[in-house]
């Protein structure tokens, strides 16, 4: 079963209690379906970038909560009933990925082919230890001169 993230926001002048009773009833609907919760995050009260239109006016804030789960891939169709639940300004469904990054998505072998591609780094080679210390100056003295105050100021 691939985990979902379901972002619910509500209107901002709702208590706590009719929002958890929404919460429980989504949750309920997942583990009848054989889902698993996995994660609830409120996120309080957020202004939103524009308004959001309904019939009994237009919102600029809202209560965010974030529900984490483990569920079919039908959850998406299932959910729909919170269409008609006024408590909620929007709601939003988002399957995470399961995409490997980097090593990662290689498995062993690949990987060892192609470490073998780049050269060895020179980041500990003593290249610079053999350079004249009066050809080679990086300090930055002349940068800079000091007028009677002594302020710094730039040449």
């Amino acid at each position: 079963m691939p985990l979902y993230d379901c972002m619910l926001l509500f209107k901002p002048h709702l208590k706590r209690e009719p929002i958890m009773d929404l919460v429980a009833r989504v949750g309920k609907h997942v583990y009848r379906r054989n889902g698993v919760l996995t994660d609830i995050k409120s996120f309080g009260t957020v202004q939103l970038g524009y308004g959001i239109k309904k019939l009994d006016g237009r919102y600029y804030q809202g209560q965010m909560m974030q529900m984490t789960m483990m569920a079919t891939p039908s959850i998406n169709k299932e959910l729909h009933y919170l269409n008609k639940e006024d408590r909620l300004l929007r709601w939003l469904l988002v399957k995470h990925r399961t995409t490997q990054y980097g090593i990662d998505f290689l498995n062993e072998e690949q990987t060892q082919l192609e470490l073998s591609r780049w050269p060895r780094s020179r980041l500990y080679d003593d290249e610079f230890d053999h350079v004249d210390p009066e050809v080679y100056d990086d300090s930055d003295d002349e940068e800079y001169r000091v007028d009677e105050e002594g302020e710094k100021k730039l040449d």
